[in-house]
């Protein structure tokens, strides 16, 4: 065997090891074994003792989340609902939050009041429902959070534009209304009927 085989055999073998060492290369463990806490266990790095981390805000789990629950759409088995869904709680938080959204979406043509008489329908031709008609007002609640979702006639849907929870306090409001506008109050206790005429507000 002269040297320029010999050369050839050694050069060879050398470059039969290049796979080997680039394999080795990347053989780390020190990601699998670097410091970490297992299920449960206690740490002293949060301010609550714990290493498990609650979920972030609004988390949905997995399998929790239906597109077409009365939630999302306003409807339960294709039918309006007529109460709100059972994740919206009714309480004075809901109604300011909802008058917050009323006044900034719905009131420049619905009206402060909803009579229908916005800003815009003052200005121009548009004629627009008031919410204090009989056919609204025994409307199901869904027909209100599926218009302000979906639109209706001129009026474009808000379902891109204001969040699901927005839209029910906006509903709930919108109904909150209804009753204020179209209550006897004769039929209101004494207090409540004083309250009512003196002006000041609910504590």
């Amino acid at each position: 065997m002269n040297a320029m085989t010999h050369t050839r055999i050694i050069r060879i073998a050398r470059m039969a090891w290049l796979p080997l060492l680039f394999l080795l290369a990347g053989c780390h463990i020190d990601m699998y074994d670097q410091p970490r806490y297992t299920t449960n266990q206690p740490s002293s790095f949060f301010a609550d003792g714990r290493s498990m981390r609650p979920p972030v805000p609004n988390t949905v789990a997995m399998g929790g989340f239906s597109g077409d629950s009365a939630l999302m759409t306003g409807k339960l088995d294709g039918e309006l609902v007529a109460e709100l869904p059972a994740e919206i709680i009714l309480d004075a938080a809901l109604l300011t939050r909802g008058r917050s959204v009323f006044d900034a979406y719905c009131a420049p043509c619905h009206g402060l009041l909803g009579d229908g008489q916005g800003v815009i329908a003052f200005r121009g031709p548009l004629v627009v429902p008031s919410y204090h008609t009989d056919r609204l007002r025994t409307m199901p609640i869904g027909y209100f959070f599926d218009v302000a979702t979906n639109g209706i006639n001129r009026m474009y849907g808000y379902g891109a534009r204001i969040s699901v929870a927005d839209r029910w306090a906006a509903v709930a409001y919108i109904r909150a209304l209804q009753i204020s506008q179209n209550t006897n109050v004769s039929t209101l206790a004494p207090a409540e009927q004083t309250q009512l005429q003196s002006g000041s507000p609910q504590p």
